[in-house]
């Protein structure tokens, strides 16, 4: 009988150490897999981050350009602005200015 409680002992220590070699495999896998999936997402915060600043410097571009088409609206509603267009593009002049072309010789 002390033979078998003997035995039954160390059939238990066996088990009991197979059993820990068990779930440290699969908590080292675990660690392995969490640690693969941060750098996964690491990767993907950093190209994130760099699509945000180059969207960022798009947006500050297109303000620039509102800006810039919001003085160019109130530019072309001014009177200066019709003068320039009826000189350069329908050669007109006003009543009391004399137009003087260079000669052809």
């Amino acid at each position: 009988m002390k033979n078998k409680k003997g035995k039954q002992q160390r059939k238990d220590k066996w088990s009991n150490r197979i059993a820990l070699i068990g779930v440290t495999i699969v908590v080292l896998s675990l660690a392995v897999v969490v640690n693969i999936k941060s750098a996964s997402l690491r990767q993907r915060d950093l190209e994130y981050q760099i699509r945000e600043e180059n969207l960022e410097v798009q947006k500050q571009k297109e303000l620039e350009r509102k800006a810039d088409l919001e003085e160019r609206k109130v530019y072309v509603q001014t009177k200066q602005y019709i003068e320039e267009v009826a000189k350069e593009k329908l050669g007109l002049v006003n009543p009391d200015e004399i137009l003087l072309k260079p000669s052809n010789d």
